[in-house]
């Protein structure tokens, strides 16, 4: 059976070792974490962890049931499908290629990316979109040669409507 990438969020005490926990959760049960970022929120006694993986389906619901076992989880979310703000994060260096750099600076226009520093030899500037323009900017980077790269992994929130009232930050439930 195909497995499938799924993304999801949690809520969880702001304490050491829960991420720690998390993880060997993960491990013990032999899923493996694509990506993962964690740091608090505007509570400062809660964190939001979001982390990607691949697993079959009833895997992930396993894995789902597990978490949700775990003391210092408040709350968490499936952010698998559209009802989810998706974004990643580059940090990409390349090689400057002589009499190109009106090509790169095309590029990295092209998927909203800002310079932060450039020599003549190197460049280096950040990306923000979902995995799949991060993606396709690395593929149209590649010919100039990527020398260093930083992705910050998936962040997600829960799209909200426009009906809802606002709530608190400090809301669990607000996930």
């Amino acid at each position: 059976m195909k497995e499938d990438t799924y993304i999801l969020t949690m809520l969880v005490e702001n304490e050491p070792g829960v991420t720690a926990r998390i993880a060997g959760l993960f491990a013990g049960r032999g899923y493996n974490i694509e990506t993962i970022c964690g740091a608090p929120t505007a509570n400062p006694k809660m964190s939001r962890i979001t982390i990607t993986t691949q697993a079959r389906p009833l895997q992930f619901e396993q894995c789902m049931k597990q978490i949700k076992r775990l003391v210092n989880v408040i709350k968490l979310r499936d952010m698998t499908g559209e009802k989810a703000v998706k974004r990643e994060m580059a940090l990409i260096c390349v090689k400057k290629k002589p009499g190109a750099d009106e090509e790169l600076n095309r590029i990295i226009s092209l998927y909203g990316g800002r310079i932060l520093d450039e020599s003549p030899q190197l460049c280096i500037f950040e990306a923000v979109g979902n995995e799949y323009a991060i993606d396709e900017l690395l593929a149209l980077l590649a010919p100039f040669g990527i020398k260093k790269l930083a992705r910050s992994g998936v962040l997600a929130l829960y799209k909200e409507s426009d009906t809802e009232q606002d709530l608190s930050l400090s809301d669990p439930s607000a996930l």
